[in-house]
């Protein structure tokens, strides 16, 4: 089922572990014509293309906050428990993570650095192939704690129009300021530009499908993104210290998420790898997305044989997965060697799966190798870094000879004006 990539021995790990070119229809002529049309038309194409895409047709675009209301009394009593649980971690590692800028004075200058939330963010949360009611908490409240004034959401509706309960009821905990029934391109283009119902915002965030991927990067430069956020990605370093089953059960619950992704085992184990793939085939039967759930591994499925931990942790830092899990004797260890990864979960236990719902670390992380560079969602993505700066008394005086002197060299008369006329005085 998986496919077999034997790096032993291998001088060319780079090229073995090449990612292919994604395969694909461009969508990026649509998702132009959706945003300008929106931008264009307001509601009315937001309206009109709700009722192609989605098959219904709604009045009032925004949920009213009695139903979300309604919602979180209709919710489950345990899923409300979990999702309470969920939001206190998250908002407790977002807190820690905000902080409060920097300050310094050299030379008589004195540099504070100011974290400014914008004013509006906008939440995409997907409502097609599950209602990702964690992914509600994982965007809405990160902008809460930056202390963003406006938290708008959008997710798409049922045939009814109806939000799912789980994902309005998350809305309410997460106190998103309001809640659009509109999914896909023309929601993010509603996000960026506004209509008669919808504000327009100042950043975007959360996953979407390839329309939604697409059109976050066509407004990016008209309004801030989180990044690209595609597939699901594991990889996970196992060896035989580690039940079979369990690494298993992690490659398949990424791969649940469906096509497009990749789940990959490194090992050194030709073993581990030949045990994980049996226990894979008997967790796929009977299991809900079976099909579904088998045809992403076997498209984007590997087991990667490796000469040993060290080598592993270089395959890692090529795949630069979504998720990484270290299942291996000394995991904590082999944590100094992870250069490229979206999150790191270390031991058996720590499943990639906590980490979606509460470890309260972000469960939005770069994807298709951009870990390379990305990094998960969190509070800054939030906040404007301010610098704001104030000089001493005597320091003009002493720094005025460098700066007038750096102004002339690149030819800026008028700088070099600006401090002469301040030192006159």
């Amino acid at each position: 089922m998986l496919a077999r990539v034997d790096l032993r021995g291998c001088s060319d790990v780079r090229g073995a572990l090449a990612r292919p070119a994604v395969a694909g229809a461009d969508v990026g002529p649509a998702v132009a014509a959706i945003i300008a049309d929106v931008r264009a038309r307001g509601d009315v194409a937001v309206r009109e293309y709700t009722e192609r895409f989605d098959g219904c047709r709604i009045d009032t675009l925004a949920v009213a906050r009695s139903e979300m209301e309604a919602a979180l009394e209709r919710l489950d009593p345990g899923l409300r428990a979990a999702l309470e649980v969920a939001r206190d971690q998250i908002v407790a590692w977002h807190e820690a993570q905000a902080g409060h800028g920097v300050e310094h004075v050299r030379a008589g200058v004195r540099v504070r650095e100011l974290l400014v939330p914008v004013e509006r963010a906008g939440c995409y949360v997907p409502g097609g192939r599950a209602p990702l009611a964690s992914s509600v908490l994982m965007t809405a409240l990160p902008a809460r704690v930056a202390g963003v004034d406006q938290v708008a959401l959008c997710s798409p509706p049922a045939p009814d129009g109806a939000v799912h309960d789980a994902i309005l009821a998350a809305a309410l905990l997460a106190d998103a300021s309001v809640v659009y029934r509109i999914g896909g391109a023309q929601a993010i283009a509603a996000l960026a530009y506004g209509t008669e119902s919808v504000a327009a915002v100042d950043v975007i965030v959360g996953p979407g499908n390839a329309y939604v991927a697409e059109a976050k990067r066509q407004v990016a430069v008209d309004v801030g993104i989180d990044g690209y956020a595609g597939p699901s990605e594991v990889a996970v370093v196992a060896d035989a210290t580690v039940e079979p089953v369990l690494v298993a059960a992690d490659l398949l619950a990424q791969a649940e998420h469906g096509p497009g992704g990749t789940s990959a085992l490194i090992t050194w184990s030709e073993d581990v790898g030949t045990d994980v793939e049996h226990e894979l085939e008997k967790l796929l039967v009977g299991a809900p997305r079976g099909a579904e759930t088998e045809a992403a591994l076997r498209a984007g499925g590997r087991v990667i044989l490796v000469d040993g931990p060290e080598q592993a942790l270089v395959a890692v830092n090529l795949i630069a997965p979504e998720h990484l899990e270290l299942m291996c004797a000394g995991a904590e260890e082999l944590v100094a060697l992870v250069r490229n990864a979206g999150a790191v979960f270390v031991g058996a236990d720590a499943s990639a799966v906590i980490g979606d719902y509460v470890a309260g670390v972000n469960h939005v992380l770069p994807t298709g190798g951009t870990a390379r560079f990305a990094d998960a969602l969190r509070v800054d993505d939030f906040r404007k870094h301010m610098h704001v700066v104030s000089l001493e008394p005597g320091a003009l005086h002493a720094l005025a000879p460098f700066v007038t002197t750096l102004a002339e060299a690149e030819g800026l008369a008028a700088h070099a004006d600006a401090i002469r006329r301040r030192e006159s005085l």
